[in-house]
C-alpha cells in the first residue's frame, strides 16, 4: 500500500436532525442532536484510514478538550498523527442541520484551521518524499493549499484537489493537480458550465483538461459519478439505497478514492470502490461516524 497525505481540516460536529431545513426567522423544535467528528480533511483521511490506507493527516487543532479528544481518535483510526500542529484558536466547529430527506445546511466556524500555514508542510517533508498521493480540500488558508500542491507536485506526488467548499481556483494551483474531483455545482463555479446531465459533466471536464488537469471525476450526487481522463470515459452510477444523512459522503468518497489508488487499483476501479463507500455512509448519521470499514465494502 502506497503511502497518503491529507492535507486540510478537522472540526467538531453539532448535527442537529429535524423533519425540515428551517427558514429565515424561524425556529424548528423536536431535534435530534448528534455530537461527531468532522472536518473535511480529518473526515478524508478517516475514510481512507478506514480502507485499510497508510495515511498521515496535517491539520490544526486548538489547544483545546476538542483539540486533544481529534487527536487521540486520529490515533484510534491508525491515522499517523505526527503532522498535527496545536494552536491557541479554538478547535473548528461545524453547525449542521439535516432534515427527513438527508439534504442539509453547514455553518463553519473555522477556528484553528485558519491557523494551518504553509510553513507548516516543512514538518512533514521527510513524509511526503515517501508518499505517492496528496489529497488536499479548501476548507484551510488558500496559501496553504498552494504550498502544498506545489510542494508535493515537485517531490512526484499525485494530487488530488477535492474542491470544496468552493473557492477562486488559480491556474497555477490546477496545474499541479493530477485529479480534480468536483460536484456538480463545484463544477459549474470552475468551467462555467452548468451541469445538468452527463452530456455537460463531459463538457465540464473536457474544460478543466484545457486548464492543466490531467484527470477529473465530477460526482453527481445520488446519480453517480463522470470518471475522465484523456483517454477514456466512464460513468459510475450511484448504488440506490435509503439515504438519512448526506454530510460527508463526499468526503468519504474521495478518501475511498485515494485508498483504492494506494492499493494499486486504476482511477475506474478507485470510483467504483469510493461509490460504495460513499453509499454506505449515507445510510447513517454523521460524517466520520458514517465512514465504512474495509470488512463491509468487500462485502459489498
Amino acid at each position: 500500500m502506497k503511502k497518503i497525505i491529507v492535507v486540510g481540516s478537522s472540526n467538531v460536529d453539532l448535527t442537529a436532525k429535524v423533519k425540515s431545513l428551517p427558514r429565515p426567522g424561524e425556529t424548528i423544535g423536536g431535534a435530534t442532536l448528534l455530537r461527531a467528528n468532522g472536518g473535511k480533511g480529518a473526515n478524508q483521511a478517516v475514510a481512507a484510514a478506514r480502507l485499510g490506507a497508510d495515511v498521515l493527516l496535517l491539520t490544526c487543532l486548538g489547544d483545546d478538550a476538542n483539540g486533544r479528544m481529534l487527536a487521540a481518535e486520529f490515533n484510534k483510526e491508525g491515522i499517523n498523527t505526527s503532522g498535527l500542529k496545536f494552536s491557541a484558536t479554538p478547535t473548528g466547529t461545524a453547525l449542521i442541520f439535516v432534515d427527513e430527506n438527508a439534504e442539509n445546511c453547514i455553518a463553519v466556524a473555522p477556528g484553528s484551521n485558519d491557523d494551518l500555514l504553509p510553513e507548516d508542510l516543512d514538518a512533514v517533508t521527510e513524509y511526503m518524499k515517501k508518499a505517492s498521493f496528496l489529497l488536499i480540500q479548501l476548507e484551510i488558508p488558500m496559501p496553504t493549499v498552494e504550498r502544498a500542491a506545489a510542494k508535493a507536485d515537485s517531490l512526484g506526488l499525485k494530487v488530488i484537489l477535492n474542491p470544496a467548499p468552493m473557492k477562486p481556483v488559480s491556474d497555477e494551483l490546477l496545474s499541479h493537480v493530477w485529479l480534480i474531483t468536483p460536484n456538480e455545482t463545484e463544477a459549474e463555479r470552475l468551467t462555467g458550465i452548468t451541469i445538468q446531465s452527463e452530456a455537460d459533466a463531459r463538457l465540464a471536464a473536457g474544460a478543466l483538461f484545457a486548464q492543466g488537469v490531467e484527470n477529473v471525476i465530477v460526482t453527481m450526487g445520488g446519480s453517480g459519478s463522470l470518471v475522465c481522463t484523456l483517454d477514456k470515459v466512464e460513468f459510475v452510477p450511484a448504488r440506490n439505497v435509503k439515504a438519512v444523512d448526506t454530510t460527508g459522503a463526499g468526503d468519504v468518497y474521495n478518501g475511498a478514492l485515494v485508498a483504492a489508488l494506494a492499493d494499486g487499483k486504476d482511477l475506474f476501479a478507485a470510483a467504483r470502490q469510493a461509490t460504495l463507500a460513499a453509499s454506505v455512509s449515507v445510510t447513517r448519521m454523521g460524517a466520520q461516524t458514517s465512514a465504512p470499514y474495509k470488512e463491509e465494502i468487500e462485502n459489498l
